[in-house]
């Protein structure tokens, strides 16, 4: 299928409906364009809620929403499932595997995946989670452990399959091994009553010298306060140097025996072939200017997680985080219509409004402007805002139900094995019937 020009209207074409993708696209409703977006899924993922989906605290389909309900009623959208394999500038073309698309005006928001800085070793015995089936992949791992932890008779293998390790100290670190720590305290001996609390294991492991590095110094110490109340065990400003599925060694001389570790200790954009290599920077991310234009390009722009504006004040770029993505997004969508019109663009300034973490039940650390703040609080405003950010109404609902369920029963009730998870192939395989 080759997809060429139907009408006189500008084309944009999007690629990927993360955070960026669907607020350009909503920006861009009403307006003379003709707008494509393009993804290998047809829904979108609430990727900051993914570990509550791995630990079972939520549903699956909470955090994901079908794109084209996103955008019922929007004339000039239209949205195809299909794989980019390609992007040929010189001919103003995305190539799929459904077929070639032509654009006017072409926008990579493709945001990020796993990061594992080239060790072969992470990637294949580690879990990540970028996704909802890498998320129900992780959960299925863990519940067949535990399962496997009950029926051996080994006190070194049952040790081993009791032993969680999330590597990575940042938001997703923290927040995962929050959850594994209440797991352990207040959900474990409920389906295992043969388990105690001090059965199970749980430590982190990051890089830098203190945890989720990106927000304040007060934050920092209290999250990690929060965690080592319960009874997390924390190495920091250290690295893991390999892990073989069962034997982890760290740099600092401890070696651990453990079935379940968790990748969380970097990210990297998803860069689609054909732009140049002299584009890519630090992090594989799409080098742009002010207003979100690839380098090189008049009519190629890249948003949220993979585009990196370069200057003074971001000499990296700026956080990979959802409201810069959300941001940029909607920014993006007003410049393409002033371009179209023959206006000048305006540059793009991300307008930080904080950030929060949540460590646990009424645990939480907030950094909004000069305001810090922790605890419940901060608890409450971290389930509003997440609450608030979630696509569609029904998934607000089923999350805010489902917390205030587990709240007050302490369990949940989605730890269900829906496909078994191989151990020796890192893949899912069909329950036997």
């Amino acid at each position: 299928m080759n997809v060429n020009h139907v009408s006189s209207k500008p084309r944009i074409v999007i690629i990927g409906g993360g955070f960026a993708g669907i607020n350009l696209g909503r920006s861009l409703s009403g307006h003379n364009v003709e707008v494509i977006m393009l993804d290998k899924h047809n829904y979108h993922t609430f990727q900051p809620l993914l570990y509550q989906v791995a630990i079972g605290a939520i549903e699956a389909d909470a955090v994901g929403y079908p794109i084209r309900r996103i955008f019922a009623g929007q004339e000039n959208f239209t949205f195809h499932l299909a794989e980019v394999q390609k992007i040929s500038p010189e001919s103003n073309t995305v190539n799929t595997n459904v077929g070639d698309f032509t654009y006017d005006y072409l926008v990579i928001a493709t945001g990020s995946n796993t990061n594992y800085f080239g060790n072969k070793e992470m990637e294949h015995f580690t879990m990540p989670m970028k996704n909802i089936p890498e998320a129900l992949n992780w959960r299925s791992l863990m519940v067949q452990n535990l399962e496997k932890a009950l029926l051996t008779s080994d006190p070194i293998e049952r040790a081993a399959l009791l032993t969680f390790v999330v590597v990575g100290g940042g938001p997703t670190g923290v927040e995962m091994s929050g959850a594994l720590a209440e797991m352990r305290l207040h959900m474990l001996t409920k389906d295992y009553p043969t388990f105690k609390p001090d059965d199970m294991k749980v430590y982190l492991v990051e890089g830098k010298p203190e945890l989720i590095a990106a927000m304040s110094e007060r934050a920092s110490i209290k999250a990690k306060q929060f965690l080592i109340d319960m009874g997390v065990v924390i190495y920091t400003g250290v690295h893991v140097q390999s892990y073989n599925g069962e034997d982890l060694k760290i740099d600092n001389g401890v070696e651990l025996k453990a079935r379940s570790v968790f990748w969380a200790a970097g990210v990297k954009g998803e860069v689609p072939d054909g732009l140049p290599q002299e584009v890519v920077v630090r992090g594989a991310r799409i080098q742009t200017d002010e207003i979100n234009r690839v380098k090189g390009f008049n009519n190629i722009f890249a948003i949220g997680d993979v585009s990196a504006i370069v200057n003074t004040d971001t000499p990296n770029g700026h956080p990979g985080v959802a409201p810069v993505a959300i941001q940029q997004g909607s920014h993006l969508g007003k410049n393409l219509i002033r371009i179209i019109k023959g206006e000048a663009p305006v540059p793009f300034e991300y307008r930080d409004k904080g950030t929060l973490a949540t460590v646990g039940r009424n645990k939480a650390v907030a950094d909004l402007g000069k305001l810090r703040f922790q605890g419940f609080f901060a608890w409450l405003l971290w389930l509003f805002v997440h609450v608030m950010t979630l696509a569609g109404f029904s998934n607000k609902l089923i999350v805010f139900f489902s917390w205030i369920i587990n709240y007050f029963t302490r369990n949940t009730d989605n730890r269900m094995i829906l496909h078994n998870f191989d151990t020796e192939t890192m893949k899912t395989d069909p329950i036997a019937k």
